[in-house]
């Protein structure tokens, strides 16, 4: 299917790729209407790589993962919890959540992320443009801050990409990035997410459930305001793919390592007729409570 954009009138240029030893060190300084780079960072093209492993966690048994984990993790100290935002970018014919679909080996997603709901509409809001980068089970991301006005983080305002479309193009660029095809906003996805550290090896572990999408898009399927989707998924990321000892015991939460996708899963969602059943569910799993 693919999502024209007319409508919104917000599309990233698409610029040559230089030759493959192309290595990017420069310091991004970048300066655009209404968007301010609030911090300098450093961006080569081989960012450090891990390996993610995603259990979907059924309704269910939501308060239960949470108290397993507190059982074998300890909360992170610095950022225990809070609500995230994120908008995601893809082409007129959703490249890449085909690319996820399907099983491919190499995906990339596009989104610019924020932390909390915004309420003072005058102020500004720190954001974070990423790359996240995907090889089989290896994974890697890059991102950049920048601190945007924060009414351009209303809903109303999503389709205009939040940052200048050249700022986002040319930082993707120092990243290594240079998309084929033109990509724009899609939809936001928003959740709870809980972060610890397994307690024995200190790996990486994350809790989110509580997921909501809207579509930004005009033409992605109803647009509607909100989904809110059941459940919940369990992220492991580490230097391995071998599991922690004391994480091998979620079986107990009746779950299993899988291909769980959040933006895979809400563009699913927004494509499937209302009131269908495999509506709200991830792809292979039953409908249960």
């Amino acid at each position: 299917m693919a999502v024209t954009g007319a409508a919104c009138g917000w599309w990233t240029g698409l610029i040559s790729k230089p030759p493959d030893n192309a290595i990017y060190q420069e310091v991004i300084e970048i300066e655009a209407a209404n968007t301010s780079v609030d911090e300098t960072a450093t961006s080569t093209v081989t960012p450090t790589q891990r390996f993610e492993r995603k259990f979907y966690v059924l309704p269910r048994n939501i308060g239960f993962a949470y108290t397993f984990l507190r059982q074998v993790c300890r909360p992170d100290k610095e950022y225990p919890k809070d609500r995230v935002f994120s908008l995601y970018f893809d082409t007129p014919d959703l490249d890449e959540y085909m690319r996820s679909a399907s099983g491919d080996f190499k995906k990339d997603k596009v989104r610019i992320r924020w932390y909390g709901a915004v309420t003072d509409q005058q102020g500004t809001t720190p954001v974070f443009l990423e790359l996240k980068k995907r090889e089989g089970f290896a994974s890697s991301k890059q991102r950049q801050r920048f601190l945007v006005p924060s009414g351009q983080l209303q809903p109303a305002n999503l389709g205009s990409g939040i940052i200048d479309k050249t700022v986002l193009i040319n930082t993707l660029a120092r990243f290594g990035h240079f998309p084929e095809k033109s990509i724009r906003p899609i939809i936001l996805i928003s959740y709870w997410r809980y972060r610890f550290n397994e307690m024995q090896t200190g790996v990486r572990v994350s809790f989110d459930h509580d997921i909501s999408t809207s579509a930004v898009a005009p033409e992605l399927g109803r647009r509607e305001r909100e989904i809110h989707l059941p459940g919940g998924v369990i992220e492991v990321k580490g230097p391995t793919l071998e599991l922690p000892v004391t994480l091998r015991r979620m079986r107990v939460l009746d779950t299993d390592w899988s291909r769980y996708s959040k933006y895979g899963y809400c563009i699913e969602a927004h494509l499937s007729e209302p009131g269908s059943v495999a509506r709200l569910w991830p792809s292979g799993r039953m409908m249960e409570t």
